[in-house]
């Protein structure tokens, strides 16, 4: 499993320069549903392997990045493609619907 967790500083190198497919966790660590969510990410980073960058960003932590991407309730899931948004979930949600976000922008995931 690789998961980077992205702050300020590595924000351009690891996901602003990368021209794959990304997803981004917005979440706080004292978040119940962010929590929740931690197996799927899990599970997902565990499949994409190195075809898709899985990143986690702490809202708490990163508020200008939490602001750039216009995070209002967490966890948001943002997926980016060639460096723009090209999905997004916010919420709780199930491992299926993470890989068909993914999916829509990498076929064979």
């Amino acid at each position: 499993m690789n998961i980077l967790n992205i702050n300020k500083e590595s924000f351009e190198k690891e996901i602003g320069s990368f021209g794959g497919t990304v997803l981004i966790d917005f979440y706080s660590p004292d978040c119940a549903p962010c929590r929740t969510m931690n197996p799927v990410i899990e599970s997902v980073a565990d499949k994409a392997g190195d075809e898709i960058k899985v990143c986690k960003i702490n809202v708490r932590e990163e508020k200008d990045l939490a602001e750039k991407f216009g995070i209002m309730s967490i966890p948001t899931l943002v997926v980016m493609k060639n460096g723009e948004i090209v999905n997004r979930s916010i919420g709780v949600t199930g491992k299926k619907a993470v890989v068909d976000m993914l999916n829509q922008q990498n076929n064979h995931f």
